[in-house]
């Protein structure tokens, strides 16, 4: 879906040149009929299996990152991922923090491996696609215009003795919980054959004043702390900061980060031809930033998440 294509769904009220140069958006895939939550899962992680030489007999644990909207309402789709990959040895639990899932389901890998002797290997894999149910026609939402469809899995492994995950820090703030997300097709508004037209495009902002007003009093300090505690707990002077694998949101406030954090554009790979994958965003960056040889022996590299709800968080890897 290109930035035209986008301006043209809200009917005139974002230009192209906006949404290119102001939401950071040049184009973005969007899922066919095949690119199940759960399907595009199990691509990942055979994906990562090739990659990695792994045997997936030698996962002892899979921890799914893929979002709630997929195949089958309750059904798991970690468990799923595992019968298809033949990962026999393993077992899975899904985990979820919205945007933030990555970073936390890395944390919980390395915590669990430190405190399980069981635990040697651990896959973290997801799909999303959210962006099904956006409604280009409402303006609250343009924050999550970019939302896109895809995929991705990484493995860890105890003592592996490289590309070494150091420490996280995470934050959440319960008081913007409701503020967003799909309004129908739980309990409290469950779909009915009156609301089903907008039902399947309900992803909204329920209280857009909170919301906004909130994040703008908190979320940069949330985030340049967690960015800080992560170096603390890494015993890694920030200033050593050489890649940035962050999730991709509007330009101005991506490039302003990046400055803030003493990088440049170029230690960084802004999304604009992706779109915003969610939890996967940060596996995307690492993946393309590998391809391009941006990570190199000792590079340090940082993961930076949030997620509605609201959660920050941020990691600190030694590559190499």
């Amino acid at each position: 879906m290109s930035a035209a294509q986008i301006a043209a769904a809200t009917k005139g009220v974002w230009s192209e040149d906006a949404v290119v140069n102001k939401l950071g958006i040049i184009e973005k895939p969007i899922p066919g009929p095949e690119d199940g939550t759960q399907e595009m899962g199990v691509r990942a992680a055979k994906d990562a299996l090739l990659n990695t030489g792994i045997n997936p007999k030698e996962i002892d644990l899979i921890l799914c990152i893929g979002e709630e909207w997929k195949e089958y309402p309750l059904t798991t789709s970690g468990i799923y991922i595992q019968e298809q990959i033949g990962a026999s040895n393993a077992w899975s639990i899904d985990v979820q923090q919205r945007c933030g899932t990555t970073v936390a389901a890395l944390k919980m890998a390395k915590d669990m491996m430190i405190a399980d002797p069981e635990i040697n290997t651990v896959l973290i894999v997801g799909g999303y696609r959210n962006g099904d149910f956006i409604d280009y026609t409402d303006s609250s939402v343009s924050f999550m215009f970019n939302l896109s469809a895809g995929a991705g899995a990484l493995i860890l492994k105890k003592n592996y003795g490289r590309n070494i995950l150091l420490g996280t820090h995470i934050i959440t703030d319960g008081t913007m919980a409701r503020d967003a997300g799909v309004e129908y097709g739980g309990i409290a508004n469950p779909i009915t054959a009156d609301n089903l037209d907008l039902a399947y495009k309900s992803l909204r902002v329920f209280d857009e004043k909170h919301m906004k007003d909130r994040l703008n009093a908190v979320s940069m300090d949330n985030w340049m702390h967690c960015i800080r505690k992560a170096f603390e707990k890494s015993g890694v002077d920030p200033c050593q900061l050489g890649y940035l694998a962050g999730l991709h949101f509007k330009r101005s406030m991506y490039e302003g980060i990046v400055a803030q954090l003493g990088v440049t554009m170029e230690q960084t790979i802004y999304l604009e031809h992706f779109g915003h994958m969610g939890q996967v965003d940060q596996i995307l960056s690492i993946h393309l930033a590998q391809q391009r040889g941006m990570l190199r022996s000792g590079t340090i590299v940082s993961m930076i998440a949030a997620g509605i709800g609201y959660a920050w968080g941020a990691n600190v890897i030694r590559w190499g």
